[in-house]
Formats: structure tokens, sequence, C-alpha cells
């Protein structure tokens, strides 16, 4: 049997104090990658926040760089001379006298510091020259068929237009009156937002931003309503008195014009949701009037006097006349 002998393991001091160093220097050596990943994780943060900075400003000048100043008076005048002196030639059915009309609130509505926001009803001869008239402001056709607003965009892709499937008839007309009545409180309201009525009348499938902007202009000349089949107009109508009702107050009225004002579609339903009281003036076939939310509006009326379908039977003057105060 071996014996078991102990073992004695001797460190010498100085080999202690070299180890005691090198932890420390390993311990400082971390210590210093750290404050490194720190400082440049810092620095980064700082060169991003200075880039996006830098970005943001650039944008923000290169926004207000395009922000397009309003048309010469030379060109405007121009382009309305040229239309008012042809407009018969390339089918028009506007007068020079409505032409002039529209152009001068137009022109007015440019002059402000804001851009001009237009919504027009109807694909006709005239896009071009609303679009161009309201150079310096955001112009929207509404129009009736999907054809004819894709072609419209193919060829001048400036222009913002959209399709509207309307499913009123002209020979409902009386119909959907009364129905508005008795929904004047509900889903036919005269403030609310349109893209959530289920209001029969009520054009609620135009992309959801169109329903935002506070239009400063509507001018209705279209769809069709010359036929008992035809869709009419008083969709339009409607909806251009519900918009004009639904924006704040402090971006003031908005100006409805109603062409072909003598037919029956038109005059009834411009009585009904324009009201005879927001009348400004009437040229040839063209009614002007100046929409804004009132008191009446919050008793769910649209018209001070609650409307009255069909109160005169009498047409526009074709001579312009200054509607009474």
């Amino acid at each position: 049997m071996k014996s078991s002998s102990a073992k004695l393991i001797l460190v010498h001091p100085s080999s202690l104090h070299k180890q005691g160093v090198a932890i420390a220097a390993s311990h400082r050596l971390w210590l210093l990658l750290f404050l490194s990943l720190v400082a440049l994780a810092f620095t980064l943060t700082l060169i991003t926040t200075k880039d996006a900075m830098t970005a943001a400003a650039a944008n923000a000048a290169s926004a207000s760089a395009t922000v397009k100043a309003p048309l010469p008076r030379p060109v405007f005048d121009a382009l309305l001379h040229y239309a008012s002196v042809n407009y018969s030639a390339v089918g028009s059915r506007f007068s020079a006298s409505e032409l002039a009309a529209v152009a001068a609130v137009l022109r007015r509505c440019n002059s402000n510091a804001a851009p001009c926001n237009l919504l027009v009803f109807g694909l006709t001869h005239e896009t071009l020259l609303w679009n161009s008239l309201n150079y310096k402001g955001r112009t929207v056709i509404v129009g009736d068929n999907d054809y004819f607003v894709t072609r419209l965009e193919q060829r001048h892709p400036e222009i913002e237009a959209y399709d509207v499937q309307f499913t009123t008839k002209v020979s409902e007309l009386y119909e959907l009156l009364e129905y508005s009545k008795e929904q004047l409180k509900n889903e036919c309201r005269p403030v609310q937002n349109l893209l959530f009525s289920d209001c029969k009348l009520a054009i609620n499938d135009l992309p959801n931003q169109i329903y935002d902007v506070a239009w400063d202009v509507i001018l209705i000349d279209g769809p069709f309503g010359f036929l008992p089949t035809a869709p009419g107009r008083m969709s339009a109508i409607f909806t251009a008195g519900v918009l004009a009702r639904s924006k704040k107050a402090s971006a003031g009225k908005t100006d409805v014009f109603v062409h072909e004002c003598n037919r029956e579609v038109e005059r009834v339903c411009s009585e009904e949701f324009l009201c005879r009281e927001n009348l400004v003036e009437t040229i040839d076939a063209l009614g002007h009037f100046q929409v804004g939310e009132t008191e009446a509006n919050k008793r769910f009326q649209f018209c001070s006097d609650s409307g009255s379908i069909a109160s005169s039977s009498s047409s526009p003057s074709s001579k312009k006349n200054r509607a009474d105060s």
C-alpha cells in the first residue's frame, strides 16, 4: 500500500500581481470598447437626424416651389375669349355670358392666397377649359361614363377625373323628393359626411378624400337629364348642397352653378336643395347660388322656409337678373 503524500503548491506574489494587472487591463479594454460603441451610436443618430431634417426641409422647399401661380390674366382672357367665340362650333351648350360668369368666380377664387377647389359634375366640351381657368387650384371632374373618363385621363393625365354610376331616373323626380323629405332627419340630412350616407340621392362612391375637401366652387352640368330614362341631376344637386353646408363656416360659402336650370329637374331640385334664398343671379340658363351652413340646417332643413317643391313654375330669365335679397 502506497502512502499518499500531500503536495504543496506555492504561488509567488509577483505571479498574482501579474494576473490582477491582466484582469484589470481586460476590464478597461471592455469598458473602452463599450464607450466607443456608445459614442458611435450617438454620432450615427446625430447624422441620421440631421439628414432627416435636411430632407424634410428640402421636401418643404420643393413643395413650396411647386405651388402654382394664378394663370396670367392675358392667358386667362384669351382662353375665355376663344371658348366664347367658338362655343357653338365645338358643340358647347354654354353661352358666352354663362362662360364669363363661371370664369369671373374662378378668377376671384384664385386671387386668394389658398388654391381654389373646383368640383365639376359632367364631362363635357368645357372640361379642359375649366381645368385651365383653375390652373392654380385643384379641379375634379365627375362623369357617369367609365369609358370617357378613362379616355380623358389617358389623353390628359394632369386632369383628375372619376366616374360614378347613377341609379336615379328623371321620371323618378317627385318620388325621390318625397323620399328625401321623409329622410330629412336621417340619411338625407343637409349637413353630414356623404361617404357614410345611404340616402338615395347621395353620391357616396367617390374616393374618400373627395369628401374632406372644402369645395370653393361646384359646377353642375351633368349627368344627362333630357330623357325620362336619363339619370338626371337630382343626385348632383343634392350632393352639392350637402357638401357646401358640411364644410367649416370659416372656409366661407360655396359658389354653386347649375346649368340648364330652366328644365324641370334642375329648377325644382335647385329650389329644394340649394334654395331660392341663396340664388345670386341667373345668366341665360345658368343659376348661380352661394351656399353655406345656416340655422335652418341645424333644424334639419335645407332652406329657411323648409323648402317648397315646385313652389314656382317660372323659369329663370334669359337675361341676367339679380335675385331678390
